[in-house]
């Protein structure tokens, strides 16, 4: 692992304001987000509003990926495009969300469910949404990375749900992906002790059946294995003093 790089608090308040924009942004896309709406109406109006802000989607061209963000529908885990198809009621429906600011990148991810969903994925996506409150709460002074992933990892299967272990949150800063990968799994007091002014993005991803998760012919979405639904959550934050801030809530202060 390379040196980890310790954000300044004038740095960290750039990456908040980044990280603004994206809260604001998913918020806007749970609002649309409805039955017979398309991926691609959402991720224009997403694009829009990024730029509105005098932001630019993050995601867009980076590494090739050709839209400005993610959205993958029940079993697809990760990546997704968001082409044609229509959203259905019953769905959980992920978008993760980049916007980069005078140079700074904020990334978050949201699992909004599309109308009446079952009760197994209502307590999926609860789940998954509480596994990142655990990872934050993990992400204080003196703990360690593997802190983070077991709070994730105990969590999960308390619920009996699978973890997405091929995938990790990361440092995040003036690059969306920077060292250190951040594992949904792990043992406490394991891998590096966490540095005030470490700058995260923590996202736990559960999964309904198993661990698994295969490629799609698309290059881009990860599905799981066993065809079972996932969801995924994310923040990016900032170690401090007191512990974790979290640097992409909405411009009033709430998650999106």
């Amino acid at each position: 692992m390379a040196a980890v790089a310790i954000r300044t608090k004038a740095e960290i308040e750039a990456m908040a304001a980044a990280g603004a924009i994206v809260g604001d942004t998913l918020a806007m896309i749970r609002q649309m987000a409805a039955p017979g709406v398309r991926l691609r109406t959402i991720a224009r109006a997403a694009e829009a509003m990024i730029r509105e802000r005098g932001a630019v989607p993050t995601f867009k061209g980076y590494r090739g990926f050709p839209a400005p963000i993610c959205t993958s529908i029940d079993h697809e885990v990760v990546h997704g495009l968001p082409g044609w198809r229509k959203l259905r009621v019953g769905q959980l429906f992920k978008v993760d969300c980049g916007a980069t600011l005078d140079g700074w990148v904020g990334d978050a991810a949201i699992t909004i469910p599309i109308g009446e969903i079952s009760e197994g994925c209502t307590t999926l996506v609860a789940s998954t949404r509480e596994a990142l409150v655990a990872a934050i709460a993990a992400a204080r002074p003196g703990g360690t990375l593997g802190d983070i992933g077991h709070a994730v990892e105990r969590l999960a299967n308390d619920r009996g749900f699978g973890i997405a272990r091929e995938l990790a949150g990361h440092g995040v800063g003036q690059v969306l992906h920077a060292d250190p990968q951040v594992p949904n799994h792990g043992q406490p007091g394991s891998g590096p002790q966490l540095q005030v002014g470490w700058c995260l993005a923590l996202e736990p991803i559960l999964n309904l059946g198993g661990d698994d998760l295969l490629a799609t012919p698309d290059g881009w979405t990860v599905r799981t294995a066993d065809g079972l639904p996932s969801a995924h959550f994310e923040h990016s934050i900032a170690i401090t003093e007191t512990g974790a801030r979290i640097l992409t809530l909405t411009s009033s202060g709430d998650w999106p």
